[in-house]
């Protein structure tokens, strides 16, 4: 399968820290890719490289086929980026941010491209108010609109679910499921263990500033020790019993 990302000693440093140690990884075309690591890791400094935000001071870095360093225009052309907290114009309506962005990318009938995402989306009803009206899901929800005007064929996730309710939280994974599911690579960063289960094709861990393990979750499953096999009761985890209560209070 051809590569979207190819990434090859990846070295950063700031000042006298070195961030990025010699990072290598590939991500394939289609695929939904999870970094994780803990804060201060280097995840962001990945993603703000591939994005053609940051220099690296060594490696090389493709996106789209394009070098990040000599051809940023071409790669900027291909990719979209959401990062942890919305972008989102406070001042504009919904619609209006979307018709914005999508004049900023010349494209044609900005409008109608605004109304197809807020559809998508399920933003319609919303679409004639602020963003500031709106709750932590719609504000994401809108955020990731935003970065699909123009239909980039790859897209950065850097920590998306950060500070949102569990409920808001399974939105948006639902998102970029169906963006995978329509053929888009998506570029996912987090430090939460359960949204790389649930979402990633493959998985790379980062720790102190390199990839000590990566592949499916199959595959990273079978490094963990074989442990005593017992039967318990499973209990229902908080996130199940929230959504149940919450589901039962919408019914009535």
């Amino acid at each position: 399968m051809e590569k979207a990302i190819e990434v090859k000693g990846l070295r950063k440093s700031f000042k006298d820290t070195e961030v990025l140690k010699g990072v290598d990884f590939e991500v394939k075309r289609g695929e939904i890719y999870a970094l994780l690591g803990s804060n201060g890791a280097g995840k962001t400094t990945i993603v703000r490289i591939l994005t053609t935000l940051l220099k690296q001071d060594g490696g090389t870095a493709f996106v789209n086929g394009f070098d990040v360093a000599s051809k940023p225009e071409n790669v900027r052309h291909a990719i979209s980026l959401t990062g942890q907290f919305a972008a989102v114009d406070e001042i504009l309506t919904g619609r209006e941010n979307l018709i914005m962005i999508a004049k900023l990318r010349h494209l044609d009938h900005p409008r109608q491209v605004a109304d197809d995402l807020l559809k998508r989306f399920g933003l319609s009803d919303a679409a004639d108010r602020k963003p500031s009206t709106y709750s932590g899901g719609m504000r994401r929800r809108l955020d990731i609109a935003l970065g699909l005007v123009g239909k980039p064929q790859i897209i950065f996730l850097d920590e998306p679910t950060t500070g949102l309710d569990p409920e808001a939280r399974i939105e948006v994974w639902k998102i970029v499921k169906e963006l995978a599911d329509g053929g888009t690579t998506v570029f996912l960063t987090t430090q939460y263990l359960e949204e790389a289960e649930q979402l990633a094709d493959r998985i790379a861990i980062l720790h102190e500033g390199r990839i000590i393990a990566g592949g499916t979750l199959t595959e990273l499953k079978k490094l963990f020790p074989k442990g005593k096999v017992e039967y318990v009761e499973k209990q229902p985890t908080l996130e199940e019993v929230f959504l149940a209560i919450i589901g039962k209070k919408e019914a009535m």
